[in-house]
């Protein structure tokens, strides 16, 4: 007999709905390391810059690729602490710019609450549909570089209705990163967890990013 439900269908002869509760229980640690750099980060009242913006897009970028390297061993697993706790450091400073704006606390929680509304809404479909989302991935990585190059330029342009069309066309794209990454999780036997949840928590932090960029220049606090 076929059996269809999800919680016998295996992934490399391990339960599909382990692996996803597994890697869930992972990503949850991972949002909570990063939780708690940010808020060390926000004790220390670090100032925003340039150069903060530039060593964080270092730390970034770079910390996948670094876990990457020693996937498949316990050092792996660590590295992704270290990275999401520094992340969540860096971000501190510009979470606490929104923040002072006018109406800025309410722009935050909402930002952090639709985040966590899509994530939810996306994961949930990927998961209960099986759907195969493998055929997006050169989409969003064509998305991503122009995303990234548009960002680029825009801190010399500074133009806000270029900001708008940034952060809209981020959201979606992160939207997508969402539905693709747990699809690999649910369909691909050879992908790693690690790495589908660094995925995960890169996509989660930049759509909660671009959401916070919309709220403010929504509410003309730009």
């Amino acid at each position: 007999m076929n059996q269809t439900n999800t919680a016998v269908r295996t992934v490399s002869g391990v339960p599909v709905s382990r692996v996803v509760r597994n890697a869930y229980i992972l990503l949850a640690m991972v949002m909570g390391t990063a939780a708690v750099g940010a808020g060390v980060g926000l004790a220390m009242n670090i100032g925003w810059s340039l150069g903060m913006w530039l060593l964080l897009m270092v730390v970034f970028i770079g910390g996948p690729f670094a876990i990457n390297k020693a996937k498949g061993s316990q050092a792996a697993i660590g590295l992704t602490f270290a990275w999401a706790a520094l992340v969540g450091f860096l971000l501190s400073p510009l979470v606490s710019l929104y923040a002072s704006m006018p109406g800025g606390n309410m722009i935050v929680v909402n930002a952090l609450a639709t985040t966590a509304v899509l994530f939810g809404a996306l994961s949930a479909y990927a998961i209960t549909s099986r759907r195969d989302f493998s055929f997006m991935g050169g989409f969003l990585f064509a998305g991503l570089v122009v995303v990234l190059l548009a960002i680029v330029a825009n801190l010399f342009l500074q133009m806000p209705a270029l900001s708008l069309a940034i952060s809209s066309v981020a959201v979606m794209l992160m939207c997508g990163m969402i539905l693709f990454e747990t699809s690999r999780l649910v369909n691909d036997g050879q992908a790693s967890s690690v790495m589908i949840v660094v995925s995960l928590f890169s996509s989660i932090t930049v759509l909660f990013l671009h959401l916070l960029n919309l709220f403010t220049l929504l509410t003309g606090n730009d």
